[in-house]
């Protein structure tokens, strides 16, 4: 019974670190396995965007076009088999999505795709728990919540029979 508690309060505390921290997995491409990483998803005119891909298996060079930053070249990377290339999105880019073709020899040919917004976002995001940069009601709250629990576990392990504990 003793060992139901236990797991069961360790599957809760991490159940709730898990849900609480953020996602950090990232596709390389929304419509498939392409081979194509486009290191900044959503651009800002004027921003540099920096593509990557292992499509081209082992050639030396590669041609890329994107529909709003033009032509750029793809060349060895940091690692064997991957090409990169970077071009910049111009500054009166309109926001929306935008295509991104890569070719490589004898005849490859893979896209992707990535997003001009109008910007840099700045400030915080108002997530229904407070002002996104008012931080004293989330560590009251956690602090409130830490407290609880430790005094919740010394109390039973108080009320227990002294030669329950082991």
């Amino acid at each position: 019974m003793r060992i139901t508690c236990v797991g069961a309060g360790i599957g809760l505390v991490l159940g709730a670190v898990g849900l609480s921290s953020p996602a950090a997995a990232v596709a390389s491409d929304p419509a498939g396995d392409s081979g194509v990483h486009i290191s900044t998803r959503r651009a800002a005119p004027g921003s540099t965007v920096r593509v990557s891909t292992t499509a081209c298996g082992s050639e030396t060079y590669g041609k890329g076009e994107s529909e709003a930053g033009g032509q750029f070249h793809l060349l060895p990377g940091d690692r064997e088999g991957v090409l990169t290339g970077e071009f910049q999105v111009p500054s009166g880019t309109e926001p929306g999505a935008y295509t991104v073709t890569l070719k490589c020899p004898p005849r490859i040919k893979v896209t992707g795709t990535y997003l001009v917004g109008t910007g840099n976002p700045s400030g915080a995001v108002d997530a229904g728990f407070g002002a996104g940069d008012d931080r004293g009601a989330q560590l009251a709250l956690g602090a409130a919540l830490l407290a609880g629990a430790a005094a919740g576990g010394a109390i039973r392990m108080r009320r227990r029979p002294a030669g329950a504990r082991t």
